[in-house]
């Protein structure tokens, strides 16, 4: 895992001025590669290669990057894994190609080189976010992988194209306008994220997963990125492609699979670890890496001092299990909180998940002891874990034959009784209940209930369930919103289940511009490795050739997930209410970091050059401290972007 960036100039430049530009470009990424840097330029075309390397696969000079290829053709910069080097190097050597080491990034120059870079790529399983300068054809082409689990930013201003592995190192260009995107901004308040391909800053964009795009002028207008694979088109295969077979043969044939793409995982030269949560997806993950190692695996949990946020007792449990050598930190909210004033550099386009402070600080942990280390991302998009699939679904169906009349009428009713109140109401009506049967968060549930019955149609009603803030353009005045493939996808018929086409939509977007990028982030800031085994893209294609009863059995979701673990784990030790990785955000904000968010949400602070309404804020942040409602994280997401804005200046 490591960091890249890099310039392709119009005209050229000397090759004292390329080298430069590329090291101010990669100093502010040294946390993703600290083991080593290389520069590669060529004055006349105006091109320079930056890396920063975290060396796992060959820890021999060589590994180093940039490297060239045997003929001179092709110099890459290279961040991720491409796992099955092995069988393409075995390929290679028959054609006559010949290798120094043992390096993954040898098998992609010699792909290249044998086959082209767009025959080349679809062969790679891995992740990777590529930058090649091909001498031949004097382009420059960027590869970001199928699921978008590494990043790639680019921007193009004048006679230059800048890239780079986050938003700081395009920063470090002369020339650069870090000017703020309103339309990104009013996307980001709903979502959480800024959905690609636009970033938080005009002109600047994602790669988007499944894409490459090559550029041979720098000066004229961007082409389009240019897709080798999509999540769209494997669900739309799959569907069309059904698998038949019996219960047995399907978990047969997802064992084998998760077996490989654990196992493609494990190869490094570094020591290597697990993040271990307890839940379906990591003890899976673990399960299987145990099952492939001599050794005990080395696992890594983090428990908190609230019951209600603390896994940690399932996840030892599990451990304990499968006989890992297991790593337990206990972290107090106070230590949690250390983590706050690090989130804007860490994350330099605001991101709100609250769960960016616990992937931080078992990443941390991990850090300590290992390298790499494989994590359970990816198991809920894949195989229907979230709620919203099987309850949102549903009602959603419910919704549609309700005459909008009634709907409206039945969301003024809801919304007429705060939230508080609606929980006073619920806990009286449930007192004889015992503690843990109790439902929680009733009034913010039936507020949200009310917003879903005011939307029309089934994406307005998805885009409801995922949204912080009904109206999030409504806070940024004259914003609109990005556009979005909602209404494409949960309107189609293709997948022809409503929950296969919220899947759909989260592989889409919310998997790789929240999650993954989450992951990235706070892993790459302690210059950890992570690796998603059940994103391996084969996998993701077997998904959806799944029928969804495979999915959901029962009114539970990852059913032949559970099935594969269950036959490594009992069920006593896994089958429990989905907890959910995040912190106490209401309680923080009420109490140890009010003053911090009340200096960031004051009036004047958040209509600090016209680009926050402070209306509406306000409201929701009387609301929270008066106990009227518990919706934190709409106030988290724009105290994030406060936060940001305060770190980083983006002008408007």
């Amino acid at each position: 895992m490591c960091g890249l960036a890099g310039l392709f100039r119009k005209g050229g430049a000397s090759a004292e001025e390329l080298e430069s530009l590329a090291r101010a470009m990669t100093g502010p990424i040294r946390h993703r590669g600290p083991d080593d840097d290389g520069v590669f330029v060529v004055p006349e075309a105006g091109v320079a290669l930056g890396f920063r390397r975290l060396a796992i696969i060959d820890l021999s000079p060589a590994g180093h990057q940039p490297m060239t290829s045997e003929s001179g053709r092709f110099t890459l910069v290279f961040n991720g894994e491409v796992y099955n080097h092995h069988a393409l190097r075995e390929e290679l050597l028959a054609l006559g190609h010949r290798f120094r080491g043992h390096s993954d990034t040898e098998v992609i120059l010699a792909a290249f080189e044998s086959w082209g870079i767009a025959a080349a790529v679809p062969r790679f399983v891995g992740m990777f976010a590529i930058a090649v300068w091909d001498a031949g054809e004097r382009s420059l082409t960027l590869i970001r992988d199928r699921l978008g689990i590494k990043p790639m930013f680019y921007w193009s201003g004048g006679r230059d194209f800048a890239f780079g592995s986050e938003l700081k190192s395009l920063a470090a260009v002369p020339g650069f306008e870090r000017r703020l995107d309103r339309d990104a901004l009013a996307s980001y308040l709903r979502f959480l994220y800024v959905p690609a391909p636009a970033t938080i800053y005009q002109g600047v964009r994602k790669l988007p997963p499944g894409h490459l795009i090559t550029i041979r002028d720098p000066s004229v207008p961007l082409p389009l990125p240019e897709a080798y694979w999509s999540a769209l088109t494997a669900a739309r295969d799959g569907a069309s492609t059904q698998l038949v077979s019996s219960d047995e043969e399907a978990v047969d044939r997802l064992d084998a699979l998760l077996q490989e793409a654990v196992r493609l995982r494990l190869e490094a030269d570094v020591p290597l670890g697990a993040l271990l949560s307890g839940g379906i997806d990591s003890s899976t993950v673990v399960a299987l890496m145990q099952e492939a190692l001599p050794r005990p695996a080395r696992t890594f949990t983090i428990g908190f001092d609230r019951p209600e946020h603390d896994e940690a007792e399932h996840a030892r449990a599990i451990a304990r299990h499968l006989g890992t050598d297991h790593t337990e930190l206990r972290v107090s909210g106070a230590d949690a909180l250390k983590v706050v004033p690090l989130l804007p550099d860490m994350f330099d386009e605001p991101l709100a998940d609250p769960s960016q402070i616990p992937t931080y600080l078992v990443s941390a942990l991990a850090r300590r002891h290992v390298t790499v280390a494989l994590s359970g991302d990816g198991g809920d998009e894949l195989f229907a874990g979230y709620n919203r699939y099987r309850h949102g679904a549903g009602l959603s169906r419910r919704l549609a034959r309700v005459p909008a009349s009634v709907r409206g009428a039945t969301a003024a009713a809801l919304a007429a009784v705060g939230p508080g109140a609606w929980d006073q109401v619920a806990s009286v009506a449930t007192r004889l209940m015992p503690r843990r049967s109790r439902p929680r968060l009733v009034g913010e549930r039936l507020h949200k209930l009310a917003r879903l019955l005011r939307a029309n149609g089934t994406a307005a009603r998805y885009r409801t369930l995922l949204s912080a803030w009904d109206r999030p353009e409504a806070l940024v005045p004259g914003a609109g919103e990005l556009g979005d493939e909602l209404d494409g996808i949960l309107g189609g018929s293709s997948p022809v289940e409503l929950e296969e086409r919220m899947m759909l939509a989260d592989q889409r977007g919310y998997l790789a511009d929240d999650l993954l990028a989450k992951v990235d982030r706070a892993s790459m800031a302690v210059s950890l490795e992570a690796r998603v085994p059940l994103l391996d893209h084969r996998l993701v294609e077997f998904a959806w050739r799944l029928p969804l009863r495979h999915k959901i059995r029962d009114g539970e979701g990852k059913w032949i997930l559970r099935q594969v673990l269950y036959r490594r784990v009992p069920k006593t030790l896994v089958d429990r209410p989905k907890m959910g990785f995040t912190v106490p955000i209401l309680d923080w904000l009420r109490g140890p970091l009010k003053s911090w968010a009340e200096d960031l949400l004051q009036p004047a602070v958040l209509s600090e050059d016209g680009v926050l309404d402070p209306g509406p804020i306000r409201a929701a942040w009387t609301a929270v401290q008066s106990g009227r409602s518990p919706n934190a994280v709409a106030l988290w997401d724009v105290i994030m972007f406060q936060d940001w804005r305060r770190r980083w200046r983006p002008t408007t």
